[in-house]
């Protein structure tokens, strides 16, 4: 059941999550999943057993990066290399930007609802389960 059409709501983050979980154990890359509101607060996490404990922090924060700024962490990632128009853009908010692969705006008919972020593997792995998650939505 979906309570309120402009966030994420708990039913909704953990069935982001389950996605998520599924394709992690598929592609066997221990992860953390973290699934934030339209205001990038924390709804729902999830270490699976394997996962980097250092990841915790880092899933979360790529959910708040992809929600603060609307974009995933792999585009913002393109622009914030030296030269890029975001070069240095991972010291901004307290040092929360996260500007590898992983995280992921989640939508509903268009609007940002919410994000989610993924971390435990490789930036391939960690996109491949936020993007699985995000199709649960």
């Amino acid at each position: 059941m979906t309570v309120n059409q402009t966030s994420v709501s708990l039913d909704d983050a953990q069935r982001v999550i389950a996605a998520g979980r599924a394709k992690a154990a598929e592609i066997e890359s221990p992860s953390n999943i973290a699934v934030v509101d339209a205001g990038g607060n924390l709804v729902a996490h999830v270490r699976m057993d394997g996962a980097w404990i250092a990841s915790i922090d880092i899933s979360i924060d790529k959910a708040f990066t992809a929600r603060a700024l609307d974009i995933s962490t792999a585009d913002l990632a393109a622009d914030a290399g030296p030269g890029g128009q975001f070069y240095g853009i991972h010291t901004s908010n307290g040092g929360r930007i996260m500007i590898f692969a992983g995280g992921v705006p989640l939508r509903r008919d268009g609007r940002v609802v919410g994000a989610v972020g993924v971390s435990g593997g490789t930036g391939e792995q960690d996109k491949a389960v936020a993007e699985a998650a995000v199709a649960a939505m």
